[in-house]
């Protein structure tokens, strides 16, 4: 499925949906950011997706970021919560997603890096590489404050 975003655009269509969702900053020993190159609108993004009835957010975490980067992550803490009504996202389904999403901080402790239906490509970015990549500009808002270290919140599950 194909997507477009539309960020503080007035031309934007009006949202029909939200669903609660979840992106997380991941760094390796050496402070690489893991990032995927999304399939549905072929940018760069941090690992994440839609909660799932049932599941406690921080299992939402783990389980995307495994399910979309084959790493397997224990979360330590939250970035920020991200709800601009003006970016919302138009699926080819007819959806129009408006932003709901809560990043967290994650630790790698396995797995290895991989691609999955969501990600077409996968690796570990050095910050400094990261001008270089095309990154919608909210995700970059996240990742900014991802490697913000003074924005770090305890993850009380």
């Amino acid at each position: 499925m194909s997507r477009v975003d539309y960020y503080r655009d007035p031309a934007a269509p009006k949202a029909n949906s939200v669903v609660p969702s979840v992106t997380a900053v991941v760094r390796d020993g050496s402070g690489n950011l893991l990032l995927i190159h999304k399939t549905d609108n072929d940018l760069w993004a941090l690992p994440g997706g839609g909660h799932e009835v049932g599941e406690d957010i921080s299992q939402t975490v783990v389980r995307e970021v495994e399910e979309e980067t084959g790493i397997m992550v224990v979360v330590e803490g939250i970035v920020g919560t991200y709800t601009d009504p003006r970016h919302v996202m138009k699926y080819d389904d007819g959806e129009v997603r408006q932003q709901f999403s809560i990043c967290f901080h994650a630790r790698p402790v396995g797995g290895r890096l991989r691609t999955s239906t969501e990600s077409k490509e996968v690796r570990w970015v050095s910050p400094t590489d990261l001008e270089k990549l095309d990154i919608h500009p909210s995700m970059r808002l996240r990742i900014s404050h991802g490697l913000d270290a003074s924005r770090k919140a305890p993850y009380i599950g």
